[in-house]
């Protein structure tokens, strides 16, 4: 019996994609590359590590286990992956409460 190969893809290259994906979604996100994982930053709290294989993100916290969660998907299909991390992502949004800055062109 022959066991299955998994193919993996350039880490930087699937994150790429998925980078590109998310854009389609009116998402723009970082790509950031080195030592064998690539990282696409999206929001605030919403960074997605990519090994090639995979790609993985934090979805929440476990108070029981005090452990994060996290939610993956294979980095083989990057448009599936864009939209769950684009429901992350509103969710997040939707969340997200805007620091009331000073506005520094009205004369003091």
């Amino acid at each position: 019996m022959i066991a299955p190969v998994m193919i993996s893809m350039d880490p930087c290259r699937s994150a790429e994609l998925l980078r590109d994906a998310l854009r389609r979604d009116g998402i723009n996100s970082d790509v950031h590359d080195g030592y064998g994982l690539a990282l696409v930053s999206v929001w605030v709290g919403l960074v997605v590590w990519c090994d090639g294989e995979r790609f993985w993100w934090r979805t929440g916290w476990n108070t029981d286990r005090r452990r994060v969660i996290y939610a993956w998907h294979p980095a083989r299909d990057p448009f599936r992956a864009a939209r769950r991390i684009a429901m992350r992502y509103a969710e997040l949004r939707s969340r997200h409460v805007p620091i009331n800055r000073p506005t520094y062109a009205d004369p003091l």
